[in-house]
């Protein structure tokens, strides 16, 4: 059975995170007009026996994106890291003035009328 550490959540079965594809190829620009690149990106892809990096998402858990290194001979799991930046954890004084800025009374306004 195939199983996932994720970052945030510890040690899951792999039925809690969804296949994103192949994490080793190269997106084309959004403007290239370039069609054999377009094609090359959605359609060609390596079968590669052993180590290769994947994009899995934890959708029943944080949700986050990652990057898994699998060995495609065994599915051994080698590594797994956030595909990006780790997500930022807010501080208490982040949250606390955040609250207070929720709970500031606006200004009474007097009717001129």
């Amino acid at each position: 059975m195939l199983r996932i550490e994720c970052p945030c959540c510890g040690l899951r079965d792999h039925d809690e995170f969804r296949y994103g594809g192949d994490a080793s190829v190269t997106r084309p620009g959004h403007d290239d007009p370039d069609p054999e690149a377009w094609y090359r990106y959605v359609y060609v892809r390596a079968n590669p026996a052993g180590l290769h990096r994947e994009f899995w998402q934890h959708v029943i858990g944080c949700r986050q994106w990652l990057m898994v290194e699998r060995d495609t001979r065994n599915h051994a799991i080698a590594s797994v890291a956030f595909a990006r930046k780790a997500p930022a954890k807010k501080s208490f004084t982040q949250t606390s003035l955040a609250q207070k800025s929720l709970t500031k009374k606006s200004p009474v306004r007097k009717s001129t009328a």
